[in-house]
């Protein structure tokens, strides 16, 4: 690999000569800018403003443009002669454990490899203090005009180097945390520890970029004459998420299912309660767990009478008001037995039984009937008493 630095650590007294190499590269595929109408590469020249004429990069030098837009020049011989102790030395400051660098800070990574026989020996102390230090290494370098912040650690049996952003360069979170107060339940953690350890860990080395393959296969196709698009085959995006419960419960089958495992029975409480049931229509949605209310709570619904319970009160009333009506009729149903005997009492009996939830009126019309019943039956007793003949008694 070529090398883009070449100077030394600074370690204490001992110094170490190192040669600096990228240790990462873009495979990211880049496209020329073209002129539609005949395909022709469109190109950036640098054109003096001043003059108009296009200037080769042995013209171009560097300048400091001021507030006013006045520019002053910058050599780099001027550069050369400032006071930078790091222009080519990586100079280790500290030893820190290596869970006290922010992540934030990281930024390009570099190989350090030895520079020479004599680099050998120094070069292996050095990492192995830092494996068995489990420690990384706080240096400063100065690398393309300007001072950077490095961190050294051991990758395999090479010193690797990363260029760290400086603190003031990280900029503060602030306004980017949600404002709505939310609380989380223990049964949705327990949820999202149950789909973290289903999806587990990944081979880092089975990643790759989708994306650029598709690319390099289109770029194929097209030369060769026979390119057709294809639409993206995947899962829809931006579906609202009714139930992060049902969401989570969703997700573990789904991983377990990839994954060629057993699916197993939710656990109790971890649902919400009751089923779980479709909220999308059958097209891959969240899952949403219904709420039970209780039925006595509806409007219009009675609650259920308890067995071996007392009646209602709305019952109660009803045969309380049937016994009151009754009761003249009842009374006007002996005075009509007395009169007219086995058969009117049937016919009494009956009405009274038909006449339970009428009104009083129909009581007293029935004793009205009864009296004239009674008086045509005395009448008729006299006249069969006067026309009928005595007989003579013998002696």
């Amino acid at each position: 690999m070529r090398s883009i630095w070449n100077g030394a650590i600074s370690f204490g007294l001992v110094s170490i000569p190192i040669k600096l190499v990228n240790a990462t590269e873009s495979h990211s595929i880049s496209f020329r800018q073209i002129h539609l109408a005949d395909g022709g590469r469109i190109r950036y020249r640098k054109v003096c403003e001043l003059d108009g004429e296009e200037v080769s990069g042995a013209e171009i030098g560097k300048g400091y443009e001021e507030a006013d837009g006045s520019v002053i020049p910058i050599t780099d011989e001027d550069l050369a002669q400032l006071p930078l102790a790091t222009a080519k030395t990586i100079e280790i400051m500290s030893f820190v454990p290596a869970e006290e660098i922010d992540p934030l800070q990281m930024d390009a990574a570099y190989y350090l490899a030895a520079n020479g026989a004599t680099a050998a020996k120094p070069y292996t102390l050095l990492r192995e203090a830092l494996k068995r230090s489990r420690k990384v290494a706080i240096a400063k370098y100065a690398l393309r005009g300007r001072e950077r912040l490095g961190m050294l650690r051991v990758v395999d049996d090479v010193i690797a180097m990363h260029g760290l952003l400086w603190p003031d360069e990280i900029r503060a979170p602030e306004g980017v945390a949600p404002d709505e107060k939310v609380s989380v339940r223990d049964a949705e953690l327990d949820l999202a520890d149950a789909l973290m350890a289903t999806l587990g860990e990944v081979e880092m080395a089975s990643l790759h970029d989708d994306y650029r393959d598709a690319v390099e296969a289109m770029i194929a196709a097209k030369a060769g004459g026979a390119f057709e698009p294809v639409e993206a085959a995947g899962e829809p995006a931006g579906g609202q998420v009714i139930d992060l419960m049902a969401a989570l419960e969703k997700s573990v089958r789904a991983a377990k299912a990839s994954r060629g495992e057993a699916e197993d029975e939710p656990a109790d409480g971890a649902g919400g309660g009751g089923g779980t049931g479709r909220a999308d229509g059958g097209d891959g949605g969240a899952e949403v767990t219904p709420i039970r209310r209780p039925a006595a709570g509806r409007k219009g619904t009675a609650a259920p009478k308890a067995v071996g319970g007392k009646k209602s009160t709305a019952t109660s009333a009803r045969k309380t008001a049937s016994a009151t009506a009754s009761a003249p009729a009842k009374r006007a149903t002996k005075s009509t037995t007395k009169t007219s005997g086995g058969a009117a009492s049937a016919r009494a009996g009956s009405g009274a039984g038909s006449g339970a939830g009428k009104k009083a009126a129909s009581a007293k019309s029935t004793a009205s009937k009864s009296s004239t019943a009674k008086g045509s039956s005395a009448a008729a007793a006299k006249k069969t008493k006067a026309t009928t003949p005595r007989r003579k008694t013998s002696a």
